[in-house]
Formats: structure tokens, C-alpha cells, sequence
């Protein structure tokens, strides 16, 4: 058979061969590496098996059609990639009762993506991957895959085996899974429940799988050019175009080491383009330089060491010394790990020149959280300083956006506040902190779909309302919170608070927790009264109120695998009684990602859309500051906990080993 060169295929091998050429450039770099239109390290459409160093984290945005999606991601591990994702879908409308106005607006999806990493490549032999799209949503974009990727100097070639959405080619052949049993051949079509729940019976499932492969190239360090054979449905379940040709071809330009942006010439049909953030927080992330303080006459040895600690925000409380031995009672919470506290402790003992052993306690909010002097220190010990006690204020005000995604009145909502926190240290172990905001431009006034699923109670699902009054309330109230720490047995520890816990929950309560900085694990409860705050965001409630008690179980695993676990079961705020299980990572400078799961006595037909309550969270730099935040799919009331400021173990976990 000829074909001609002006042939989908022949097209697709010119550029090949023109691309190719000797550079010094690495095939598996975070500079080169990109994610593709869905968040996901690969080429146009299509993955590859690289992934980014671990901590590596980004957000995608796409414009193609019929889609436009949002995309955020994370590598906890150099070998694992996680992603959520909103997408926006034209030519599908929301719900089909057309004269609803609000039925006429484009339909929404959301969904996570994984991908992990099963052997970088070596010598002749690929790095290989194997990954789930879609694989906990509606099933939309529901498909599966292994790929492997090698690369040669400045050109990475990428071939992989597409189930699901990616088993779409005329190059398709039978499912190789359906040799090892017959129910791989039988993919499931229908969803499980309504949307949410783990579906492994589709996992590399149906009768047969497609061949998908890319390449991109590295033409100097702005430009990267890219060639797929994309082998996805069309049309399927998303009104896709029927394409002209299963070839893209794509190119993007890389205007810093963090943000690129792209465009693609997708199967014939379309144009698309798309703007990458990727952010590696071990290069962008910078600890807090040490800074040696000022040396002024008549200054001992002593007090430069207090100097330079507090210099560095490192408080001293008190400072014996005994038989070749300081000792230092330190109070601090700025810094993200113990490690770094030691590092700080180490260079001000050698530019104050000291040179005897340093043994430390160190409190967290009149909390001893590490504990080093004896009682046979203390009797023999010294006092050369001793900090007076006495009240102090802190206050920072910043710029806050908070966004509100794929609401079902519109895809994306957000405003821009006004943000000031502020502590008011009244004793050592007795604060009041308070949150207050101003809306400087928001676009919630359209808020007005109720939710459809409200049971057992409404305490988050009703949040447009809490919305809606932010433009029109003036100065807000988010919090308004007294706290009271003690231990009163070593490694026991207690707080107890009052008032306006968050923007919908005020009340009263305490928090237990057994903490040794060199166990691998604690454990605590919390028991508090609760009532749901009203709409103006002031004093005043709704008729609304509950009693939680919880037990916590928490764990730092280390070795091969580090991560975080929160196992925490009891009563949530709706009334709903269950379990809630947390894992995380957690990086020596601060960065954390992590994803949670609740499940409770609310079954998935009474939860509605979405079965269990689920989501991401992270901790992450944005221009020089770590950002908390949590994502969930959908706002619901089972499962639902308490935004407290701070949890005891929160405070204290800072000061336990990290890997």
C-alpha cells in the first residue's frame, strides 16, 4: 500500500526525524518536563511515564473543544503524581429540563487523576508508568494506562497502552488484562452509585486497548516542539468533534523555569492552548537566612547567645548553666521543623563562643514539647537569665483571594479581601486571636441555587449564603478565639478555648493529646459545644447546635515510604457519626500535601452526589509564604469538622524528626 506524504502518519515521522539531533540537555528534567492539557507530565493530550522530583507541585489551565479545565497537581514522591481537576464542557448542557435557564448552561466535571512511577529508565531499558484518570468521579474521562518513556539527549519518546477514554484508535487490539481472566474484557458503563466512589472493575477493563505514543523535543531552553498519536474516544461520553486524524502536534514556550504556556493544533480539528505554573519548592521555597545580632560593649558571652537567638526568632525564656553545661528554656513557633530550630541553636552558640554542651527545652504556646534538662540538671544548675513575663500583640495584615470553583450557578466564583490575624498574648499560656476581612470585589451576588442534598443538618451546604452577605456585611468577623494551654504531666497536654471558631461555627471546648517528640505516633480526643453562626458574619446564631467528641490517633511513618496518617472517628457536625482517615507528606522546609476520606453513617443515596466526603489539602510557597488550603469536590454536610486555628498536635508535630 502507498501513502502518500502528505499522509496523518507520514507527517507525524518528518517531524520525528527532524527533531531528532544531539544536546546536552536532559530528557527527565523539571525545566523540560511539562504537564500536558490535564495536569498530568506528558506530551499534548497523552502521559508519559516521567514525573518531577518530589515537592514538585502546579496548576494547568486549558482551552480547547469542547473543553476547558482546570488542573491542579502534586508529586508527594519523585515516583507518585496526584491531580484534581474542573472542567468545563461546551455543547453539553448542565440538565436537560430546558426551560430552566439555569439547565442551559454548560455542563461541570471533577475527578482525580494518579499516575505512578515503576522503574526510571535505565541504560536501553524506559522509565515506565502506570496510571488512572477519572478514576473516583463521574466517569466521563474514566481511563487507564501503561506507558513507558526514553529518552535520548534533548528528545523524549513516550508509548503507551490506553483502556477507557484512551481505548478510542482504529490501531486498537484485545485487551491483553483478558488473558489473565475473563472479566477484564466486561467494562462497566454505568456508574456505581451517583459519581464518586472506586470503581476497580473498570481499572483496565474492556474487550480491547489502544496503542498511544508521543515525542518532545527540546529545540533550545525556551522552546519544546511535541507530536502525539492520541488514541482518545471520539465522540464518547464528552461531545467531542469527530477529528479529521488521530495527530497533534504542539509546541510551548517557557518564559521562566515556573510558567510556560503552549499551543496545540489537536487531530486536524482544532487549536488549543494552555498556561503552566510548576513550582519545585526546594529551589523557590528559602528558609530564614540566620542573622547574627549586634554586639554591643559590656555584652558577655550569654547574652550574645540570647541576641542571636531571638535575632532569629528563637525565644529564650531562661538560661542556666551547670558543670560544662548550658541550658536554654526556648519559646518558638515561627520556624517548620526541629531540625532548622537546631541548625539556629548551633550557629548563634559558635558566633556567641560558646563552647559548652547545650541542652534545651522548647515550648510551643507554654506547651513542652522537647525536654532535655533533668531534674539532676535543675538542682545543680544556675540561673544566669530569666526572661520577665509580659503581654504582647502581633498583628499582619495581606491581600487574600479566596476562590469558589464550579458552582452550579457558574464555573468559577472569587473574591479579593482584606485579611488581618491578630494575637494578643495576654500570659505565656493564655491568647486571643482574631480574624477579620473586607470583600474589595467579589462576584457572589448570583449565589442562589440551594443545595440539593442537606441531610442530616445544614452546617457547610448552605456557605452561598455566608457568601452572598460578604459584599454587603463591611468588616467581617472570621474569628474571634481565646485559647488556654497547660501540661500538666510531662508529655500530656491540654488546651481548651472559646469563641468564634471560623466564619459559620462559634462555641467552647478542649483538646487532649499524649505527644513525645521521639514517638512515632500520638494520640489525643476533643470535645466541644458548637452553634452555627448567622449570615451577617457578627455575634448572632442561627437555631442550630451540637455536641462533638472525637478520638485521634495520629502517625509519622519514616524509611523507604514517609508519610503522615490522622486516624480520627467520633460525632461531626451535622450529627453523623463515622471515621476519618488522613495521609500525608511532609517536606523538612514546611511543603505538605496530603488527602483525606470520611465515611459515616450517611449512606451514599442520602449523601447524594459524591457518595462520602473527600478531598485534597495542602501546604504550599506562594511568593515566599506557605498557604494552607482544602479542596473538596463538593460542598456537603456528612462529614463535616470544625476549622479550628490551631490543633495541639499541629502546633507540636513542627518539633518531631522529619525524613
Amino acid at each position: 500500500m502507498n501513502i502518500s506524504l502528505n499522509h496523518p502518519i507520514n507527517k507525524f515521522l518528518i517531524f520525528v526525524s527532524l527533531v531528532y539531533t544531539n544536546s546536552i540537555f536532559s530528557s527527565d528534567s523539571f525545566e523540560f518536563n511539562l504537564y500536558n492539557n490535564y495536569g498530568i507530565v506528558g506530551t499534548i493530550h497523552t502521559p508519559s511515564a516521567r514525573t518531577f522530583e518530589e515537592g514538585v507541585h502546579g496548576a494547568t489551565v486549558y482551552l480547547g473543544t469542547p473543553n476547558q479545565t482546570v488542573t491542579l497537581s502534586s508529586s508527594p514522591f519523585n515516583w507518585l503524581e496526584a491531580s484534581f481537576f474542573y472542567t468545563n464542557i461546551q455543547d453539553r448542557p448542565y440538565c436537560y429540563d430546558f426551560t430552566s435557564e439555569f439547565c442551559l448552561q454548560d455542563f461541570k466535571d471533577k475527578g482525580f487523576n494518579v499516575k505512578a512511577r515503576l522503574k526510571e529508565q535505565e541504560g536501553v531499558f524506559p522509565a515506565i508508568a502506570i496510571g488512572l484518570n477519572d478514576f473516583a468521579g463521574t466517569g466521563l474521562y474514566s481511563s487507564e494506562y501503561i506507558v513507558g518513556s526514553y529518552g535520548i539527549n534533548r528528545t523524549d519518546f513516550h508509548f503507551g497502552i490506553g483502556f477507557g477514554l484512551l481505548d478510542g484508535s482504529d490501531l486498537r487490539f484485545k485487551n491483553p488484562f483478558g488473558y489473565i481472566s475473563d472479566k477484564f474484557y466486561d467494562r462497566p458503563d454505568d456508574f456505581a452509585d451517583k459519581g464518586g466512589n472506586f470503581q476497580p472493575s473498570r481499572y483496565f477493563s474492556g474487550e480491547t486497548a489502544s496503542p498511544f505514543f508521543g515525542v518532545s523535543h527540546a529545540l533550545n531552553r525556551k522552546l519544546i516542539l511535541r507530536a502525539e498519536y492520541d488514541s482518545s474516544v471520539r465522540p464518547g461520553l464528552v461531545p467531542f468533534r469527530i477529528p479529521k486524524n488521530d495527530f497533534s502536534f504542539g509546541v510551548d514556550y517557557l518564559i521562566t523555569d515556573n510558567f510556560s504556556i503552549g499551543a496545540s493544533y489537536e487531530r486536524g480539528d482544532y487549536a488549543s492552548f494552555k498556561f503552566v505554573y510548576k513550582n519545585n519548592p526546594v529551589r523557590t521555597f528559602r528558609e530564614r537566612e540566620y542573622t547574627r545580632a549586634e554586639r554591643y560593649e559590656g555584652d558577655n558571652k550569654y547574652t550574645q547567645l540570647i541576641n542571636n537567638l531571638e535575632e532569629n526568632g528563637i525565644g529564650v525564656k531562661k538560661l542556666t548553666r551547670s558543670a560544662g553545661t548550658i541550658g536554654l528554656s526556648l519559646t518558638q513557633n515561627i520556624h517548620p521543623n526541629l531540625r532548622v530550630v537546631e541548625q539556629i541553636i548551633a550557629q548563634s552558640a559558635r558566633d556567641a563562643g560558646i563552647t559548652e554542651d547545650i541542652k534545651k527545652d522548647i515550648e510551643i504556646a507554654n506547651l513542652l514539647a522537647v525536654s532535655e534538662l533533668d531534674d539532676a540538671y535543675r538542682r545543680t544548675s544556675q540561673t544566669i537569665y530569666e526572661r520577665r513575663s509580659g503581654r504582647k500583640v502581633s498583628t499582619s495584615t495581606r491581600l487574600q483571594f479566596r476562590p469558589f470553583l464550579a458552582s452550579r450557578e457558574e464555573f468559577f466564583k472569587g473574591s479579593l479581601m482584606a485579611e488581618n490575624d491578630t494575637e494578643f498574648v495576654i500570659r505565656e499560656n493564655l491568647f486571643f486571636n482574631t480574624n477579620l476581612k473586607y470583600s474589595l470585589a467579589d462576584n457572589f451576588d448570583d449565589l442562589f441555587i440551594p443545595p440539593v442534598n442537606t441531610f442530616p443538618a445544614q452546617v457547610r451546604s448552605d456557605v452561598k449564603q455566608y457568601l452572598n452577605k460578604m459584599n454587603d456585611a463591611g468588616v467581617l468577623i472570621g474569628r474571634a478565639q481565646l485559647d488556654y494551654h497547660i501540661t500538666p504531666i510531662k508529655n500530656h497536654h491540654i488546651m481548651m478555648s472559646a469563641g468564634i471558631f471560623e466564619d459559620m461555627f462559634s462555641g467552647a471546648g478542649m483538646e487532649y493529646l499524649y505527644f513525645r517528640p521521639n514517638l512515632n505516633y500520638a494520640f489525643g480526643i476533643d470535645l466541644f459545644k458548637v452553634r452555627k453562626r448567622d449570615y451577617s458574619w457578627r455575634f448572632g446564631h442561627l437555631d442550630y447546635e451540637n455536641t462533638l467528641a472525637t478520638a485521634n490517633f495520629y502517625w509519622r511513618n519514616y524509611g523507604t515510604l514517609p508519610f503522615d496518617m490522622r486516624l480520627s472517628a467520633g460525632e461531626y457536625l451535622a450529627g453523623d457519626v463515622g471515621y476519618t482517615l488522613e495521609l500525608s507528606r511532609s517536606f523538612i522546609n514546611g511543603v505538605q500535601f496530603g488527602v483525606f476520606a470520611t465515611f459515616t453513617d450517611v449512606t451514599p443515596e442520602q449523601f447524594g452526589e459524591g457518595s462520602f466526603d473527600k478531598g485534597v489539602f495542602f501546604n504550599i510557597p506562594i511568593y515566599g509564604n506557605l498557604v494552607n488550603y482544602t479542596w473538596r469536590p463538593l460542598t456537603k454536610d456528612p462529614g463535616a469538622t470544625l476549622n479550628r486555628r490551631h490543633t495541639l498536635y499541629g502546633l507540636l508535630v513542627k518539633l518531631k524528626p522529619i525524613d
